[in-house]
């Protein structure tokens, strides 16, 4: 299937991915295969922006909707099951589109991923008594050291993801990062397509003004009664995200309803900026206002031109 191409369309929150993919796919005559890791969760939806059918338009939206939170789905098993779905697709189409904001998911689909090594039991169980006891701050200083190169572009917000990193630098005595295949940009499991990256992006405040006024419709939309009946999950790792655990803190009683909101607005602005960060540290993506959806396609289609030629 070396003829067949997979165009990936990646940028950080509220930058205009759906719409611009489905009048990609549209022209293209194609599927989407999302690689987002909290939208393909069924019983998530007002807080991870998952786009509605009117906003799909009939295009086909692979990943959206297909997993419950009750089965957490690992980066490896969506590499698995994303892969079995493009032999599929490439069976009728020649081009599909791959999109989102996850880049663990993205590289895990176009690169594959690293064996990363086992921590002792012990160890993580310190780091979560560490954790109950003293805060997340403390760990979050202590990666900052151990790897600021994964420190910088991750979720710090996350405490799983930053105490399995810690574990694994601390066991192993190397950085997290160094274990990780996604850091580096650049094909290393050979795939039976061909890859072109695209990234989307909008000047900072627009941005910004994006994701602002997308929180406010979240919360008009229903967020607060969303997470309120998912309390009985809270543990699980698809909710330790931003758009969640902002909520839980004022279902919770630390603070009011506005001090909520400025959480929410501040923390996934600051989401945005670490996928911008990750996104440009892979070096292999060609940038693209999220409006310039001419340039994208013709963008596009060279590259089509070219994969059906060779």
């Amino acid at each position: 299937m070396t003829n067949k191409l997979l165009i990936v369309i990646a940028g950080p929150t509220a930058v205009g991915k759906t719409s611009l993919c489905v009048r990609l796919a549209k022209v293209l005559q194609t599927d989407v295969v999302s690689a987002d890791s909290r939208q393909l969760y069924q019983e998530l939806n007002i807080g991870t922006a998952k786009p509605t059918a009117g906003e799909m338009q009939g295009v086909r939206h692979h990943f959206i909707d297909s997993h419950s939170i009750m089965s957490p789905v690992s980066a490896g098993q969506y590499e698995r099951e994303a892969l079995a779905v493009l032999d599929e697709l490439f069976q009728k189409k020649d081009v599909v589109i791959l999109s989102g904001g996850t880049g663990l998911y993205i590289n895990a689909v176009c690169f594959g991923l690293d064996d990363v090594p086992q921590a002792d039991p012990a160890l993580r169980a310190e780091l979560m008594n560490r954790f109950e006891t003293e805060g997340l701050e403390p760990l979050q200083q202590q990666l900052r050291l151990l790897d600021p190169t994964y420190a910088e572009t991750a979720d710090l917000q996350n405490s799983q993801r930053v105490i399995r990193a810690l574990e694994v630098s601390l066991s192993s005595g190397q950085p997290y990062s160094s274990f990780r295949k996604q850091e580096v940009a650049g094909p290393s499991s050979p795939r039976p397509f061909q890859m072109v990256f695209i990234a989307l992006d909008r000047p900072r405040a627009e941005l910004y003004d994006r994701i602002d006024r997308r929180m406010d419709a979240m919360l008009a939309s229903g967020l607060i009664e969303e997470v309120r009946s998912l309390l009985p999950y809270r543990h699980l790792t698809a909710l330790q995200t931003v758009g969640y655990k902002e909520v839980f803190g004022y279902l919770d009683g630390a603070y009011d309803m506005a001090e909520m909101e400025r959480l929410l607005k501040r923390n996934s602005r600051r989401y945005a900026k670490r996928q911008l960060t990750w996104f440009r540290n892979q070096g292999n993506y060609q940038w693209f206002g999220a409006e310039e959806e001419e340039e994208i396609l013709f963008f596009a289609n060279e590259k089509c031109k070219i994969s059906n030629d060779e």
